[in-house]
């Protein structure tokens, strides 16, 4: 997922914005549209991870404000992800705190186990766990680790992940993951955070229904999330016995009367993602070129109508990547906070 610095991005719409979603603001929706959405879909938003810890308390809280179902922060080259949600969350009560995502190979199980329960802890058990495999150009150039045979890492990350935030024991020896709790954590007046592993591909998806409670995609259109990532993930689920999975969407967002301009803005802030195969294989999957082909982009019809496409397309969790000037961001930001607040 996204961990953009530009200001026009994501979280910085956030600081010039008051009164959001009275009745008569362009973004309110009406009865028809409420009636047209498939189901409830959460509604939520990335922070703007580069800002003071004052700032960032302030995007929360103005996203709680603003009726958001959670907010999730990315971890790429900026702060660490769970140490800043546990020190912004603890402040800001009634919004869930997504990781978006943190990569599994830096840190062992028992580790981000204790991590993630502490977050937990001091937000009164508001996390949502995202975690990832990351890139091999990230884990193999930056961290020297090797990338080899990434799902298998996943597959023995989780059997010792899942349980250790269960309050299990854990004896886990596996090819690249060894784990070896002889007692439960000791963190008390927690519950597990749900964990939604990024998965793209069958067995990433497989594994990730059979046993997390979901996925948070980026960069992967709505017809792909139809046709490829929803059907695996709940089929995998269901063969488990597991409950349905959570399935979060991450997307540029934006609502603006100049889609060719804000077209452009995408495809200049966010032109990394189409170099990586993983996201690279979304985007063909879906027949997209550039991220713009992705994103929703358009008036406030458009962009909800987009959105209805993604709740009936089989996603549970939208996760606004917001982009544009500060009126386009205004403007977005005012029409997720009414669907959220319809749903």
């Amino acid at each position: 997922m996204p961990g953009p610095d530009d200001p026009d991005i994501v979280g910085a719409q956030l600081d010039s914005l008051s009164e959001i979603s009275g009745p008569d603001t362009p973004g309110t929706l009406g009865e028809e549209t409420r009636n047209a959405m498939a189901k409830p879909l959460r509604i939520g938003s990335m922070l703007d991870v580069d800002k003071s810890l004052p700032d960032t308390v302030a995007q929360l809280q103005q996203l709680a404000d603003a009726g958001f179902a959670h907010a999730f922060a990315s971890q790429i080259f900026g702060p660490d992800a769970l140490t800043l949600l546990a020190a912004a969350g603890a402040q800001v009560p009634g919004i869930e705190l997504g990781t978006g995502v943190v990569p599994v190979y830096p840190r062992h199980p028992m580790m981000l186990a204790q991590q993630a329960l502490t977050v937990q802890l001091v937000t009164g058990n508001r996390l949502i766990l995202g975690i990832g495999l990351s890139h091999q150009v990230v884990v193999e150039g930056m961290w020297g680790i090797s990338f080899e045979k990434p799902a298998r890492y996943m597959k023995e990350y989780l059997a010792a992940l899942m349980p250790l935030l269960h309050g299990e024991k854990v004896n886990v020896t596996g090819e690249r993951v060894t784990a070896n709790a002889f007692a439960p954590l000791d963190i008390h007046g927690v519950t597990a955070p749900p964990v939604l592993v990024a998965a793209l591909g069958d067995t990433m998806l497989k594994l990730a229904g059979r046993v997390a409670d979901g996925t948070v995609t980026w960069m992967t259109g709505t017809k792909t999330i139809e046709s490829h990532i929803a059907p695996v993930i709940v089929a995998a689920a269901e063969k488990a016995g597991r409950p349905a999975p959570q399935i979060g969407v991450a997307l540029p967002v934006s609502v603006t009367a100049d889609v060719e301009a804000a077209r452009e803005r995408i495809n200049k802030e966010f032109s990394i993602y189409p170099t990586l195969p993983s996201y690279k294989a979304m985007l063909d999957k879906e027949g997209a070129t550039s991220p713009a082909d992705v994103a929703f982009v358009g008036d406030e019809d458009a962009v909800t109508a987009s959105i209805e496409k993604l709740a009936a397309a089989g996603a549970t969790d939208f996760v606004g990547a917001i982009v544009g000037n500060r009126a386009e961001r205004e403007r977005t930001f005012s029409l997720l906070s009414a669907i959220a607040r319809s749903g």
